[in-house]
């Protein structure tokens, strides 16, 4: 099974399986890691904000229009943010990173 590491928030380093399938944030919150989700993965909020590690995020499709449009709603917003409900996992992704922001 695929893994990946969430980096929380104070810093703290989660390796954990992420089945393929599932998006970064359902993986977030099968592991009890503090990633909200607020719409449930429908596009419709930014409270799914991750930082992707910049040598995972050329690997990553490129965000949709309608993902672009929200993530202006994100605090702490960075060249590679990204929403953890669009970010779906695949073997390809095996061992990807991403950085929770230090608050929103």
């Amino acid at each position: 099974m695929p893994k990946m590491t969430f980096i929380e928030r104070d810093g703290t380093r989660r390796d954990v399986d992420a089945p393929v399938g599932l998006s970064v944030l359902e993986i977030a919150h099968k592991h009890d890691i503090d990633l909200e989700g607020a719409c449930e993965g429908s596009l419709a909020c930014a409270t799914c904000h991750v930082v992707v590690d910049p040598d995972w995020a050329a690997k990553l499709s490129t965000p949709t229009d309608d993902e672009e449009d929200m993530l202006d709603l994100a605090f702490g917003l960075e060249k590679t943010s990204r929403l953890g409900c669009q970010i779906v996992m695949t073997d390809a992704l095996d061992g990807l990173i991403v950085r929770l922001p230090k608050a929103g």
